[in-house]
């Protein structure tokens, strides 16, 4: 049985409402992103994908000062068209060219109407 989309979009929101372990338990990465692109939350799986200390970025710019590969059009300016609009579910493929982790991922952009926030989850490919 296929999960439809009013499903799947149930799903992103309760994420929301995760602790932090239950966040670090998911099997893929996922950064919760303020209004302006600023870290609140960054998983384990991230941080093991991205070799990057989690309690080190929260409170940085995810596209500025993170993960700078991001701020292009492809990626941060369908974050900025999601916030904007206050919706924002999409989906595609993405090279993060980390100097020591290099990797193709597959990218899940979410906003949130419950937290006025973007979720970014990662799926290794």
């Amino acid at each position: 049985m296929a999960i439809t989309a009013d499903v799947r979009e149930s799903l992103f929101i309760k994420v929301d409402k995760l602790t932090e372990q239950e966040l670090d338990a998911l099997p893929h990465g996922a950064i919760q992103l303020d209004r302006d692109g600023t870290i609140l939350k960054f998983n384990l799986m991230e941080q093991q994908l991205a070799n990057l200390d989690k309690k080190k970025v929260i409170g940085k710019n995810f596209f500025k000062e993170v993960a700078p590969c991001t701020d292009v059009k492809e990626f941060h300016g369908r974050f900025e068209a999601g916030v904007a609009g206050k919706k924002l579910h999409e989906r595609f493929r993405y090279h993060f060219a980390f100097k020591q982790n290099p990797r193709d991922v597959v990218v899940t952009l979410f906003y949130s109407d419950f937290t006025d926030t973007v979720w970014v989850f990662v799926h290794p490919q």
